[in-house]
């Protein structure tokens, strides 16, 4: 049970905001809710991410993981959709269907977008990379354009697997997503802050 006044933060996702490969005290949600708290935000993270998941995984499941409400949402998927090379305009419309849900919902978003793998060529990157660019500019929507920037190119910040970030770059995904995040619970709860 959550206690009242205190902000309950979906983040509905897939490996990486998991903790794909870590510890559980080492990953995205723990790391973001130590970091909001040492910022004087107490949060309730619900944990939606799943690892493997796909847009349409991430649609399917929404329903259930709102079961109990939420007062702000981070959406992360599209990394696995564009390793399957799923048509991006099947990962729109599932990506366009969460956020539309939500939004009936009156739960503001923070959309976290992603970049499609170079094998798939240019015209599938561009359409990927198009579907976020869009949804971003939506009403309500927080958007930033890559969850793993600034960690992605640098080695000493992945596991060995290449894809996933390390403990260390899961703490700098999280300290430069916090100005989004407390942007967002804002929105969710503008008396407190």
């Amino acid at each position: 049970m959550v206690p009242a006044g205190v902000p309950r933060l979906l983040v509905l996702g897939d490996s990486l905001s998991a903790g794909y490969g870590l510890p559980h005290d080492q990953g995205f949600e723990v790391q973001l809710q130590q970091a909001l708290k040492a910022q004087g935000h107490d949060v309730s993270i619900i944990d939606g991410a799943v690892s493997g998941d796909t847009s349409a995984g991430g649609l399917a499941r929404l329903d259930w993981t709102l079961g109990d409400g939420a007062d702000a949402a981070i959406v992360e998927l599209g990394a696995n959709d564009g390793l399957r090379g799923v048509d991006p305009k099947d990962m729109e419309a599932n990506l366009t269907a969460i956020l539309d849900e939500l939004a009936a919902k009156h739960i503001p978003v923070l959309l976290t977008g992603m970049y499609a793998p170079p094998n798939l060529g240019p015209d599938y990157q561009k359409a990927f990379r198009t579907v976020f660019d869009t949804l971003g500019k939506r009403s309500g929507v927080l958007y930033d354009p890559f969850f793993l920037d600034g960690v992605a190119l640098h080695p000493d910040l992945i596991q060995a697997d290449g894809m996933h970030p390390n403990a260390e770059g899961v703490k700098r995904e999280v300290a430069r997503l916090l100005p989004l995040v407390e942007q967002l619970l804002a929105k969710a709860h503008p008396a407190r802050g």
